[in-house]
């Protein structure tokens, strides 16, 4: 049976219908696909970061406690929340033992004040410096991977996407908090170590 005009003008529009419903079902999967790489790049910066955290903790836990071994519940926690902190993966399993570890460590290096001699010693100083400098790097990283993880969720949760998303198996991300021990540091140290420092010319 042939197909009449209408018919055909029909098929015309249906066929139309199918392949923009198919261009924008690949357009929203590339936006997911770039928003989930990009969230991946960001976790890989915080990764890096944190890492960086977790070596200079063992270093940090013997200097110390060279001063304060009476601290052992504290010094034992820390190391505790190292090994937790570093079995995450990703930013929901992630933000609950690095915040422990952070206010841990932020508690532990507060005995500075009361042990000036600890306050004055180089090797504690250069770990200061390190550990600031990390969490300096690790405040950037976070803004980056919370901003990849908002576009991600926006991406995720709206309309039509979403439909490409559940039957892609794209899921909401989780954001990134985690309490820096260097936020603890005493106002004239953390200053102090905020200074660059000046390596004096040799005759």
């Amino acid at each position: 049976m042939p197909i009449g005009r209408t018919g055909l003008l029909a098929l015309l529009i249906f066929a139309v219908l199918i392949i923009l419903l198919g261009l924008g079902a690949v357009s929203a999967f590339n936006r997911l696909v770039r928003a989930r790489n990009q969230l991946r790049e960001g976790w890989s910066g915080i990764d890096v970061q944190l890492k960086r955290r977790h070596d200079l903790v063992p270093s940090l836990v013997e200097c110390v406690s060279a001063y304060q071994s009476h601290e052992r519940d504290l010094l034992e926690a820390v190391v505790r929340e190292r090994a937790e902190a570093g079995a995450a993966t990703d930013a929901a399993s992630a933000s609950g033992p690095e915040t422990l570890l952070g206010r841990d460590l932020g508690r532990l290096i507060a005995v500075a004040e009361d042990f000036p001699e600890l306050k004055a010693s180089a090797r504690f100083l250069d770990l200061m410096r390190e550990l600031v400098a990390v969490e300096d790097q690790l405040q950037y990283a976070r803004r980056y991977y919370n901003g990849s993880a908002r576009d991600l969720n926006n991406v995720v949760e709206s309309f039509p996407s979403n439909l490409v998303a559940g039957l892609a198996g794209f899921r909401t991300a989780a954001f990134f908090e985690v309490e820096q021990a260097s936020d603890r540091l005493a106002p004239d140290l953390a200053r102090q170590l905020r200074e660059p420092v000046v390596i004096a010319d040799r005759p």
